[in-house]
């Protein structure tokens, strides 16, 4: 069974469409619901396989009787995808406190909540898989994302803090970190900006949803039952 935040839209969407088609069970949260989340309950053959509740991940509270009722309802967390993510593009001196403030409590803050909410079936089964959906800005340098780049570096931080805390338990923690990705992210961009970001990769393209998805598969396989505290770059080398 899996778990996932951001669930409603964008990678997430994605994600669990991907899982959905593999026969997983899908248990989904985001901060409200979209047509992508009302057409995924209504489809023929989905019916217990996906739980979606909205849940502001700024709300502690909401996020513990979230996992309370998935647990109860389907007895484990097998994988955890920490896939939410708010990005307010503005340079810090003029950034609000309420935009700051909003992508720690959601990037950061909501993401630790879930985690420590997750741990404790995995803990219990002595076996699971986490995903934390970094980004390629917490290793590079983005004017107007300080604030977006330091939550992602955090949960780099998180994931090899991690690491070592429930790997003794049978639990691998890992990071994906794409770079841009053709999903929404990229909407707000210029026509300058994107043509400098393709010029710099040296694939030449954004990312697709198919270039993350097996990495994701990977990771949460059996067969990276030895992989544990990485973070895992999938941006067409960007970065390079």
């Amino acid at each position: 069974m899996v778990v996932i935040s951001g669930a409603s839209r964008g990678l997430g969407e994605a994600v669990v469409t991907h899982h959905l088609r593999k026969g997983d069970v899908v248990c989904g949260l985001a901060r409200r619901a979209t047509d992508f989340v009302d057409r995924t309950r209504a489809a023929p053959g989905i019916g217990d396989r996906f739980f979606f509740e909205p849940v502001d991940l700024e709300d502690r509270g909401a996020i513990v009787a979230f996992v309370r009722r998935v647990v109860e309802r389907y007895r484990t967390v097998d994988v955890l995808i920490n896939n939410a993510g708010v990005a307010r593009d503005a340079l810090l001196a003029l950034a609000s406190l309420e935009d700051l403030d909003a992508t720690v409590d959601t990037n950061l803050r909501g993401t630790l909540h879930l985690t420590r909410a997750c741990l404790r079936p995995m803990l219990a089964a002595s076996r699971g898989r986490i995903v934390n959906v970094s980004s390629i800005a917490a290793q590079r340098g983005y004017a107007g994302l300080a604030a977006y780049s330091a939550t992602k570096a955090a949960l780099d931080g998180l994931t090899r803090a991690l690491a070592r805390e429930v790997g003794p338990r049978g639990i691998t923690v890992n990071s994906i970190a794409p770079g841009y990705l053709d999903l929404g992210m990229s909407d707000g961009l210029s026509d300058a900006q994107r043509a400098q970001i393709l010029r710099r990769t040296p694939l030449g393209r954004l990312g697709r949803a198919e270039d993350v998805l097996p990495v994701l598969d990977f990771i949460t396989s059996s067969a990276a039952a030895f992989v544990t505290g990485q973070v895992l770059v999938v941006d067409g080398g960007l970065t390079v």
